[in-house]
């Protein structure tokens, strides 16, 4: 060996030509050096020989490319600079992610730059990072380092500073004897050596910001890629690492994968089944690989097999079980489930009760039992560990298939009391916030018996019109999926006075299709348990929708059961109010005498009740129907009794519709001035209550006057801007509206029912 450990060329090349069983003179046939050359070269009387000797010889020796770079270093008594090259293969059916590359290609030009690229298990963090550190590897020159943190590994340890860094400087080509024993002393070696070079560090599945520190190069040139299911926001706040956050794939990126997968043809071919297996993969890359991999191993079979696999083991995750752990889908997400605490970790398993899309702190605090400050660190430590996401600020969720998981963890670790009792808060959390969000909203409604919260319950209370309408509006999708899942656990007093408290919202902003489902639901739900007042008084709320969807005669018999049921029950107030509901639809139907007869009875069980509310408001039904009969004055008389009433009760709901009587009552006496006066009272103050529904009526009739008084220009107008509102209903009086639009501006579309939504 010679001084500087670099093997002396003589003992090279008789090492090689004996291996060959060359003879000098044979050697000197296939190389073209001469054999005074070689012998030469052996004996060391040559130590440095032309690069032209050098490569004649190796390439008549045969040498492959460690031995022939040996063998170039030891002709010139130096070692070569090797560039490592660790980055694993490339997927060569990588597909989509195009927003994410660009923003990974953005900072290549910054100086010592850090990327990292964090998201749940299974989402692709680790295929987009190889992706890409391939398709930029010409950029770094000086070598591609890589290692495996195994942060989430579910049986190795992590590796540790030292493992990585002793792993780096071997790969740089560091002999043995030159690696301190010291920590400190190695990162120190580790980064003089990156010191005015482009390397290309790619650290992958980092446990947190800790493990990544010393990995990181100390000076300019290097980009550090680190792939982590935490947030590694320390990472982004004190290193300025930018972050890549990494989600679901889109819709057409996971046709695309398993297009690539398994050929454009098969899944042309068959498009619903394709569009149900993404969704039920939840556009998870991972589960989409294994459902791909497993139709590629039988393409005698139509993908529509696969589908109907899947959507028959419903919310399990059986059909993306296997036995390798880095595909078995349960396994990869236990690495995540068992890196939280323990308190973390049930808030999790519980999670997977939680029938909605997503869940608030407050929810969450209801559902684990605990306080919001408590719950509100519990989510964040998910959250980093990416077993939550955040679609918003302040709400949590997570993907079908982490829910599945979460669904499994619970019925095989929690008791079923414990369950139940989860189930019971969360709930109690829906009915109670409900029900103060409601309240809120119309303050005429006749009070219904809340079961008593759990002591550990925290609803919310929104206060306030606006607060109430937006809360309603982002948690409707867990409200009408708790009224189903209370339906069906055996919470049917839940489920029927949960429905109760959305008719408000419901009645406000046309959700007509929930209401009816959700009352569908409670109402099996009620009898199911022998509870008639929660029959009756679903019964009734139905009958108000069908009767807003123009199904007049299921309306009447709803209407007409909630009557008898609340006769059975003794409750005036109840059957007074089925009575004015029965009133309305009787109207609609064109039969006027006997609208007002039901309207009358209702007012006479009001009085009876000392009910003023819903006294001043079967008045104003009074006025209106006896107006439809030709009474106007006497219309005009009642009406004004009932607007005392109203105002003052303060009840702005009932003071609009009132307005709008004593406008039609008007109209039909030709005090045209008087009727717009009063509708324009009933436009403004149902507009402030947002009823689309109302404010369309009073906008119609209010157009009606003003044609009448000779003013179709600002008839149309009006008429135009209710029949918006009416299509955003799919009201069936949109079409009435439309034809009278027709007579001054020529037809118009019909948008359908679709135009409702």
């Amino acid at each position: 060996m010679s001084q500087l450990g670099v093997p002396m060329l003589g003992e090279l090349l008789r090492g090689h030509r004996r291996r060959l069983g060359l003879s000098q003179e044979e050697l000197a046939d296939r190389s073209g050096v001469s054999v005074r050359t070689i012998s030469h070269v052996e004996t060391g009387r040559i130590a440095r020989p032309r690069p032209a000797t050098v490569r004649h010889l190796a390439d008549a020796l045969g040498l492959a490319a460690a031995h022939r770079e040996e063998f170039q270093e030891a002709a010139t008594g130096t070692r070569l600079a090797r560039v490592p090259n660790q980055l694993p293969p490339a997927h060569l059916l990588f597909t989509g992610r195009a927003e994410q590359l660009a923003r990974l290609d953005a900072v290549l030009d910054n100086d010592l730059a850090i990327s990292a690229i964090i998201g749940t298990a299974g989402v692709g963090k680790t295929a987009l990072a190889v992706h890409w550190a391939h398709s930029v590897a010409d950029r770094f020159p000086d070598g591609r380092l890589y290692v495996n943190l195994r942060g989430f590994h579910p049986t190795a340890a992590a590796v540790t500073t030292e493992e990585a860094v002793r792993g780096f400087l071997t790969a740089l080509d560091v002999p043995a004897e030159r690696i301190a024993r010291d920590p400190e002393a190695q990162v120190g070696l580790y980064r003089s050596l990156l010191t005015g070079k482009r390397v290309l560090l790619l650290l992958d599945n980092a446990r947190d910001a800790e493990q990544v520190r010393p990995l990181l190069p100390g000076a300019p040139g290097c980009l550090a890629l680190v792939t982590s299911r935490n947030h590694l926001t320390g990472l982004v706040a004190t290193e300025g690492a930018h972050p890549v956050v990494l989600g679901l794939l889109a819709e057409d990126e996971a046709r695309h994968l398993l297009a690539r997968r398994l050929g454009p043809a098969r899944v042309l071919d068959a498009p619903d089944a394709v569009g149900e297996i993404v969704t039920r993969c939840a556009r998870l890359p991972l589960a989409l690989s294994v459902v791909a991999a497993r139709a590629a191993m039988t393409p005698q079979f139509p993908l529509a097999t696969y589908a109907r696999e899947l959507r028959d083991a419903g919310a399990r995750l059986d059909p993306f079980a296997g036995d390798d752990p880095v595909t078995d889908i349960r396994g990869v997400f236990s690495w995540s489930y068992r890196r939280v605490s323990p308190e973390a970790a049930r808030l999790f398993r519980l999670f997977g009760l939680h029938p909605g899309p997503d869940l608030t702190v407050p929810a969450a605090a209801s559902l684990a039992g605990t306080d919001r400050d408590t719950a509100r660190a519990l989510l964040a430590e998910l959250t980093r560990a990416h077993l939550l996401d955040q679609p918003a600020p302040g709400r949590r969720g997570a993907h079908d298939l982490l829910r599945a998981y979460a669904a499994e963890l619970t019925r095989g670790h929690d008791p079923d009391p414990d369950r139940r009792a989860a189930l019971r808060r969360l709930l109690d959390h829906h009915l109670h916030s409900a029900a103060a969000a409601s309240e809120a909203l119309s303050w005429y409604r006749d009070p219904v018996a809340l079961p008593v919260p759990d002591p550990a319950v925290t609803p919310e209370t929104p206060t306030g019109y606006d607060q109430a309408l937006g809360w309603f509006a982002t948690e409707l999708p867990n409200l009408t999926a708790a009224v189903h899942t209370a339906a069906r656990t055996g919470f049917e007093t839940h489920a029927w006075q949960l429905a109760w408290t959305l008719v408000s919202y419901f009645d406000l902003t046309g959700h007509w299709a929930e209401w009816a489902d959700t009352h569908e639901t409670a109402l099996r739900a009620a009898r199911a348990s022998g509870d008639t007042v929660g029959e009756a008084r679903t019964c009734r709320n139905l009958g108000r929708v069908r009767c807003r969807q123009g199904r007049y005669e299921e309306a009447t018999a709803r209407l007409r059961h909630s009557l008898h049921l609340s006769r059975d029950l003794g409750d005036r107030v109840g059957q007074a109010q089925a009575l004015r509901n029965l009133g309305g639809v009787e109207g609609r139907l064109g039969r006027f005498p006997e609208a007002l007869d039901q309207v009358r009875r209702a007012l006479g069980l009001f009085r009876a009740a000392g009910h003023r509310v819903g006294e001043g408001r079967a008045l104003n039904q009074v006025a209106w129907w006896e107006s439809h009969l030709g009474d106007h004055r006497a219309a005009v008389e009642h009406g004004r009794q009932a607007l005392r009433i109203l105002q003052d009760l303060g009840d702005r709901d009932g003071e609009g519709a009132t307005w709008d009587t004593l406008g039609h009552a008007h109209h039909h006496l030709g005090d045209h001035q008087e009727a717009i006066t009063g509708f324009r009272h009933a436009v403004r103050l149902r507009r402030e209550r947002g009823d689309l529904a109302e404010i369309a009526e009073s906008l119609d009739h209010l157009a009606a006057t003003h044609r009448a008084a000779g003013d179709p220009g600002t008839a149309a107008l009006l008429w135009r801007e209710a029949l918006e509102f009416l299509d955003r209903l799919d009201h069936p009086d949109a079409h009435r509206v439309r034809a009278l639009l027709n007579e001054f501006t020529g037809p118009l579309p019909d948008p359908g029912p679709a135009a409702a939504r």
